[in-house]
Order: structure tokens, then C-alpha cells, then sequence
């Protein structure tokens, strides 16, 4: 059985749906105990920002920032794309707890050490 597990996302509040969704996936892996990485990219990366989700709240599900905080407290760890991030002059010393600045390197050591990992993207 995999015992790892990502989920790429790829937006931030321009789709709080989807990444509302990804992070109830991510916390039902973790849940799962399954090592599991939340690779954010694009506009992802502002999720990372303390506070940035403060506001957002899908209806029937947790508000983010509660599910943010939830995943990272279970052990769940958040790639963040280092050039995305940058690109967007976003100050990475705002980081949410479980966040890591990361390059493309560090996501396909994760993908395909232990023969692999089940990923989904939103």
C-alpha cells in the first residue's frame, strides 16, 4: 500500500473551491496516515501567507484557514513553489507553520521516492 500522498494546487483566492477541496483531501490523507505533501504553485503560493485565507469560508465545509491549520498540525507538510513565490514579491518570513519554500527538485524526490506517490491536482 502507497504510503505517501500529494496534492498540487494550483489557486489560491481566485478559486476558494478548489482550494477549499484540496485541503479537506489533503487532511483526509494525513488523516489516512499517509505522508502527505500539499505542493502549491502558481497562484497557490498566497496561501502560505499568514492570514491570507482569514476571510474564506466555503459553504459546508471548514473555513481554510482552519483546514490549513488542521493539516499542519497533523504532520502534513506545504511545498511551496520558491520561483512562484517569488515571482509575486510575497515575503516568505509570513510563512504559515508547516510551510516550505521549495524548487521543482524537492517535489519529484518526494513524487518518486518509495516507488512513488498518488497525486491529485486542483
Amino acid at each position: 500500500m502507497d504510503k505517501k500522498f500529494c496534492v498540487s494546487l494550483t489557486c489560491g483566492k481566485d478559486n476558494t473551491d478548489k482550494a477549499t477541496v484540496a485541503f479537506v483531501v489533503a487532511n483526509a490523507a494525513v488523516a489516512s496516515n499517509k505522508e502527505t505533501v500539499v505542493f502549491l504553485s502558481t497562484e497557490g503560493v498566497r496561501l502560505a501567507i499568514v492570514g491570507a485565507v482569514s476571510d474564506v469560508h466555503e459553504e459546508g465545509f471548514a473555513p481554510l484557514a482552519q483546514l490549513i491549520d488542521s493539516f499542519s498540525s497533523a504532520g502534513g507538510k506545504i511545498y511551496v513553489c520558491s520561483p512562484c513565490f517569488k515571482k509575486r514579491g510575497l515575503d516568505e518570513h509570513r510563512l504559515v507553520s508547516g510551510a516550505i519554500m521549495v524548487g521543482g527538485a524537492k517535489l519529484v524526490e518526494f513524487l518518486s521516492s518509495g516507488g512513488g506517490s498518488p497525486s491529485i491536482t486542483y
